[in-house]
């Protein structure tokens, strides 16, 4: 068996430390501030409530949006649950 000395084990916990460190800000894009998968937030001019029997095509229908736009100024937005008196943005900008 090879043993591996202190030195050794020391720089191997050191790369160990940095590497999770590394993987963790590049994950957060925090740290460095690359802004990998950062998405600029939406700015939202006007809003619209959810009434009975809207679904996210009927609201685009109703105030003539495209879908793509729609989706990108409600970027959480989960259409199959929707719900009565949810806030939806229909006028504004993604950036």
């Amino acid at each position: 068996m090879v043993k591996a000395n202190k030195t050794t084990t020391f720089l191997f916990n050191l790369l160990l430390a940095i590497s999770i460190f590394l993987m963790i800000s590049v994950a957060e894009s925090r740290i460095f501030g690359f802004g990998f998968g950062q998405q600029a937030a939406p700015n939202c001019d006007t809003v619209y409530g959810v009434e009975i029997g809207d679904t996210c095509f009927s609201v685009t229908q109703k105030f003539n949006l495209t879908t793509e736009f729609f989706t990108e100024i409600n970027p959480n937005l989960v259409c199959d649950k929707v719900f009565v008196g949810q806030w939806l943005c229909i006028v504004g900008s993604a950036n």
